[in-house]
């Protein structure tokens, strides 16, 4: 009975390991839009400073005093604002915002300029990819019996057809790029793809 409930207990560990790799190689060639960093310390700061400039704006706004309208949009501003606070999460340093002068410093743009910038970037999706399986053949190998030992071989083989098709994708990248006048032809060649290929190569090249 034991023995039963062991090969059970790591039949499902094995199991578990292919659905969350798997799961992860989905979502990392899903596309690039859909891979988010996490929060830069310049975004964590840009966002904190947001609050502030919100917040600023609302005292200013019932200081002057300024329409009903206004005052009424600056404080829904501010109160929106501690979302992305709270979705960021804070920063290790704060920058200077006690003054409405203070907040308006010419570092206070560049940080928003920075945070911006970054806000844009994205992982590399060939990575991602290669990082999961990684980590499932390391957790796999930790399993070991017959199961791991699939599990193993199966994610080293995901792991040499990913390579393949990055290079393949890289390459017919560096065609296009090399061979202008052969773009049209090219991609002439490429209309025999099924559409789950297409679509694959379009979320590998990001």
């Amino acid at each position: 009975m034991r023995t039963l409930v062991a090969r059970v207990g790591r039949v499902a560990a094995v199991m578990s390991v292919q659905v969350l790799v798997l799961s992860v190689l989905a979502f990392a060639i899903g596309g690039c839009d859909s891979l988010r960093l996490a929060p830069s310390e310049q975004q964590k700061q840009n966002a904190w400073l947001h609050n502030r400039t919100a917040a600023a704006a609302a005292e200013t706004a019932r200081a002057e005093p300024a329409s009903q309208e206004l005052q009424a949009l600056t404080q829904l501003s501010e109160l929106q604002s501690r979302a992305f606070t709270s979705y960021c999460g804070l920063p290790q340093e704060y920058p200077a915002a006690d003054t409405p002068q203070q907040i308006l410093s010419q570092a206070n743009y560049q940080l928003a300029d920075a945070a911006l910038a970054q806000s844009g970037e994205r992982p590399d999706p060939w990575q991602v990819a290669d990082s999961a399986l990684d980590l499932g053949i390391g957790i796999a190998g930790l399993l070991g019996g017959v199961g791991g030992t699939r599990i193993v071989t199966f994610l080293r083989e995901a792991r040499i057809k990913s390579q393949a098709l990055q290079e393949i994708v890289q390459g017919n990248e560096l065609f296009k790029q090399q061979n202008a006048d052969q773009v049209a032809a090219f991609k002439a060649a490429q209309d025999q793809q099924s559409p789950e290929t297409r679509q694959l190569v379009a979320a590998m090249k990001g």
